[in-house]
């Protein structure tokens, strides 16, 4: 979809300033905010995706005002929400309702750890074979979907040459909105800068970027 959330590439934002020897956390609350979301108990339906599309959906001014984590804050609440395992006075107070059921899976020190590194892969196998042949010159569509995507939107229209294909994975337009998982070829695409942003951008700079076959066609 197209929102506030896809700023990547556009102009008259500035440089990105890079702080330097940055901690991952800025505050011990954003720790507790990352560790909750990795051992909080999940939807059936959620995915990374699923998550991705409803931090999309924010409200503009909250996209702009809110740090990242506070964003993680406000996604996770509006997720949990809607699938009604959490209710907003449980939300604002910190505290469950009475009479529920106290968890017995709580999780123990090495847990997180096992947990992150076994989490499932988005590789499918494909039967179909590529439609792009490495080295060939694609053009990424110009889409305007009104759910979830992974094709930015500085890309789309944009003249690429395919560089790599990382095989079946995934479709994240599809899983964002329900288990149908649609996998496609992942190709990893070049883009020089000047096509992105025109004359005035690096003559010698390249961007690349992940794109599934449905986001391009044959130059």
């Amino acid at each position: 979809m197209d929102g506030i959330h896809d700023m990547g590439g556009m102009h008259g934002l500035g440089p990105i300033e890079v702080e330097a020897n940055e901690p991952v956390f800025h505050h011990e609350w954003e720790a507790r905010m990352f560790g909750i979301s990795e051992a909080a108990t999940r939807h059936p339906d959620w995915s990374t995706d699923y998550f991705r599309h409803t931090r999309e959906c924010m409200p503009a001014d909250l996209q702009l005002t809110m740090s990242y984590y506070e964003q993680w804050h406000y996604t996770y609440a509006v997720m949990f929400l809607e699938a009604g395992m959490l209710s907003e006075k449980e939300i604002l107070t910190g505290k469950a309702a009475p009479g529920t059921v106290p968890r017995t899976d709580t999780m123990e020190p090495g847990d997180p750890r096992k947990m992150a590194y076994t989490k499932d892969d988005s590789a499918r196998p494909l039967d179909a074979p590529p439609a792009f042949a490495l080295g060939a010159e694609v053009v990424a569509r110009n889409i305007h979907p009104p759910g979830h995507t992974r094709l930015p939107r500085y890309a789309r229209g944009k003249r690429g040459r395919i560089r790599t294909n990382h095989g079946g994975h995934v479709l994240p337009d599809s899983r964002a909105h329900g288990p149908d998982e649609n996998p496609q070829h992942l190709y990893s695409v070049e883009f020089t800068a000047r096509e992105l942003w025109g004359p005035g951008a690096a003559p010698k700079d390249k961007v690349y970027l992940d794109l599934w076959e449905s986001y391009l066609e044959l130059a």
